[in-house]
C-alpha cells in the first residue's frame, strides 16, 4: 500500500472474510520497490481447483498476461498463484518472458505440479526488468507461512498507489448448502474498461466445472470491472482470476444462476471500491444511460460521459455545468435523439426534450454535487436499453500523484 492520503471514499471498516476451504495465502517482502511492506503474494490451492479469468486486451500486454491466457487454455487444475507489486514486468522483452517462466517454474517445482497449473501477475512500473530472483528467494518463507485466513495481508501485498485495501465477500445459498465467495483487488489509476491497472483475485469453495466458472466470470466482469473508469487508460497487466476449489457440493441449474449472481455482486463491490480509490478522487459518480439502442450503446455513451475531463472537473469543482454532459453524449458516436435528450442530477431533472426544463433552479443540483456520491441519469430517446457505469471526479491530486509516480 502507498503512503498517499487515504481516499475520503474509503470504507469505514474492512469486511471479515471467512476461510475458503482449499485456499492458503501468504504475503512476503521481496524488496522489489517498497519499504517495510509485503510486495509478493502467494496463493496455494488443493488438488482439483479450477480457474477462470478475464485478461487485458492491450496490444502491449505483459508476459504474465500471455502466460495466464495459456494456463487458462491448458485445462489443467490450478495449484498456485504468484503476484508481485512495484514492477509490471511489461515491455521487458525476452527478459520478461524469462522472469515469468522462472517464477512459475519455481512454484511448480515446490508444489510438484505442471508449470501451467501456476498463474502469475505483476503490477507497477512499466519497462523495468523484474528481479524475479528476489521473489524466488522468499518463496520458502511464503510456503512456510501460508495461511487460510491471511486475506488482508494478501490484499496489501498487491497494492501500488492504492490508499486502502479492497476486499469483498458473500455467501450464496444453494439447495445443497452455502457457498462462500471471497475476493480482493488493487487499482487506483490507469483504470478503464477492458479492465484497468488492476488485479483482482476471487476464491470460492464451489464445486463447478471450468466451463461454467468461465461463463459466470465473463458475465460478472462485464457488469463490473468493464463498467468502471477513472482516467480512460487501460493497462498492460489487467487481470481478474477466479479460483474454485471444489470443496463444496456440486451444483447446477438454479444454483448455478445463484452462484453467478453472487460472483457478480463480489466483482461489482470490488470494482466500485477501485473507483472510490481513484487517484485523487473526492466523489463517486454513477452514470445511468437509458433509452439507448442497445446495452452496448448505452455503456459507450455512459463511458463517453465518464471519461470526459470537462464533466469530471466540473463535478470536482461542484459546478452544475450540465452542458458538458450534452457534449459528451454527442461525441460518443452512438445514436441519440437530440430533441428527446433528458438529464438529471441526483434525481433532479435539468433538461427534458432537448432543452432546459422550464423554471430550472440550479440550487438543488449544486447541493447534490457537494455530496460524495453523485448520480447522473441521461435518457437518449432512441430505444429501451440501459447501462450503468461508475467513475470519479478529476482533481488536482490526480496530477500530483501521477507526476511523481516513479519518484
Amino acid at each position: 500500500m502507498s503512503t498517499l492520503k487515504i481516499s475520503p471514499l474509503a470504507p469505514v471498516s474492512l469486511p471479515s472474510l471467512p476461510i475458503i476451504k482449499g485456499v492458503k495465502l501468504a504475503a512476503v517482502d521481496a524488496g522489489l520497490r517498497y519499504k517495510d511492506r509485503p510486495d509478493t503474494l502467494i496463493a496455494l490451492f488443493e488438488k482439483g481447483a479450477v480457474a477462470a479469468g478475464a485478461l487485458t486486451r492491450s496490444k502491449t500486454r505483459s508476459a504474465a498476461i500471455d502466460w495466464c491466457r495459456a494456463a487458462l487454455d491448458s485445462g489443467l487444475p490450478a495449484r498456485g498463484l504468484i503476484v508481485n507489486a512495484g514492477n509490471s514486468n511489461a515491455f521487458t522483452g525476452k527478459a520478461g518472458i524469462a522472469s515469468v517462466e522462472a517464477l512459475v517454474g519455481a512454484l511448480a517445482g515446490a508444489l510438484k505440479c505442471e508449470p501451467k497449473a501456476i498463474y502469475q501477475s505483476s503490477t507497477g512500473v512499466i519497462g523495468e526488468p523484474l528481479r524475479h530472483d528476489k521473489m524466488i528467494a522468499v518463496l520458502p518463507e511464503a510456503l512456510r507461512t501460508a495461511s487460510p485466513d491471511n486475506w488482508q495481508q494478501a490484499a496489501r501485498a498487491i497494492g501500488t498507489t492504492d490508499t486502502f485495501l479492497k476486499l469483498a465477500t458473500t455467501t450464496v445459498k444453494t439447495s445443497s448448502g452455502a457457498i462462500t465467495i471471497n475476493g480482493f483487488a488493487k487499482g487506483s489509476g490507469m483504470i478503464a474498461p477492458d479492465m484497468a491497472t488492476m488485479l483482482g483475485y476471487i476464491f470460492t469453495d464451489a464445486s463447478i466445472s471450468k466451463k461454467d466458472l468461465q461463463a459466470a466470470t465473463t458475465m460478472a466482469v462485464d457488469a463490473s470491472f468493464n463498467a468502471i473508469t477513472v482516467d480512460s487508460d487501460t493497462s498492460t497487466s489487467d487481470t481478474i482470476l477466479v479460483f474454485a476449489t471444489g470443496q463444496d457440493t456440486p451444483f447446477e441449474g438454479a444454483d448455478l444462476s445463484a452462484f453467478a449472481l453472487g460472483l457478480e455482486a463480489v466483482c461489482r463491490d470490488l470494482a466500485i471500491q477501485i473507483v472510490k480509490d481513484g487517484e485523487g478522487a473526492e466523489k463517486l459518480i454513477t452514470i445511468r444511460v437509458f433509452g439507448a439502442e442497445s446495452q452496448a450503446a448505452a455503456r459507450r455513451i455512459g463511458l463517453s460521459i465518464a471519461n470526459s475531463p470537462l464533466v469530471k472537473t466540473a463535478i470536482a469543482g461542484e459546478d452544475a455545468n450540465w452542458g458538458r454532459v450534452v457534449a459528451a453524449v454527442g461525441k460518443s458516436g452512438e445514436a441519440a435523439d437530440r430533441d428527446k435528450l433528458s438529464i438529471s442530477f441526483g434525481g433532479i431533472e435539468v433538461a427534458r426534450n432537448g432543452e432546459v426544463v422550464p423554471g430550472y433552479d440550479e440550487t438543488p443540483v449544486a447541493l447534490h454535487l457537494k455530496t460524495r456520491a453523485v448520480q447522473i441519469d441521461v435518457g437518449v430517446g432512441v430505444g429501451t436499453a440501459e447501462a450503468t457505469v461508475y467513475t470519479c471526479d478529476l482533481t488536482e491530486r490526480y496530477l500530483a500523484i501521477n507526476a511523481g509516480y516513479r519518484s
